[in-house]
């Protein structure tokens, strides 16, 4: 004999089943999630250490390379800072491109390139006294809030003056990340706030700069592509 299943006994196991199953899924989101967060935790920690190693090595070869004879390295730059700040704009791009600027690990990725930055402005300061050298640089800050036409622009000019003058040293600046050293550049300079701006010999600029504006700024950097070119062309 068939027993008949008490309908409201068939639809409470139903329920408890759905529940069931529903219980499970969220177990299985939330297992996930946390894994990945602890996954995340990992590996921002692994940059931090990465980090914190890499400034250490940078004050060393800053201090190296500050005492060493002004021989050793005519065009004034460090290299071994150079090669690492270059490699660094690069992966800075390409994060910025995927993630947005705003992302927490891009911010944390633009405050170190910042820091390589202000130790390579300083070593070059520091060259600059024991050589008794000059040489052209430009110190620019910008900001990333998307409120600023003219920030781009002059990023556009200061990259192609950076591309056709080698000798010339550009630090750039995101002047709302939130960095304390920055800050100090800011007050150092007066800076008002207003952005673009560009410092030259301790004075600052505001507003955008063509390429021939910042030039005649750069009367040295100017003369000396002239002479170079003159050279050139006896060759």
């Amino acid at each position: 004999m068939a027993l008949n299943m008490d309908p409201s006994t068939a639809h409470s196991k139903k329920y408890f089943l759905v529940f069931l199953i529903t219980l499970g899924l969220f177990g299985v989101i939330y297992l996930t999630s946390e894994f990945l967060y602890s996954q995340r935790i990992s590996q921002v920690k692994n940059v931090e250490d990465t980090i914190n190693q890499s400034i250490l090595e940078s004050e060393i070869q800053y201090r190296l390379l500050a005492d060493a004879s002004c021989d050793v390295n005519d065009s004034g730059s460090n290299p071994l800072l150079t090669d690492e700040i270059n490699s660094l704009a690069r992966r800075l791009d390409l994060m910025e491109s995927q993630r947005g600027t705003l992302d927490p690990e891009v911010i944390n990725l633009k405050k170190y390139y910042s820091l390589l930055q202000v130790r390579d402005f300083l070593y070059l300061r520091e060259r600059e006294r024991i050589c008794q050298s000059k040489e052209p640089i430009i110190i620019y800050f910008y900001s990333n809030r998307g409120d600023c036409e003219e920030c781009k622009k002059e990023g556009y000019v200061l990259t192609s003056l950076r591309e056709t003058y080698n000798s010339l040293h550009i630090y750039a600046f995101d002047s709302d990340i939130g960095l304390s050293v920055i800050e100090t550049l800011k007050s150092i300079y007066k800076l008002n706030g207003t952005v673009p701006a560009i410092v030259i010999d301790r004075k600052p600029y505001y507003g955008f700069r063509s390429a021939d504006e910042v030039l005649s700024l750069l009367p040295e950097l100017k003369a000396s592509a002239t002479s170079t070119a003159a050279t050139s062309t006896k060759k």
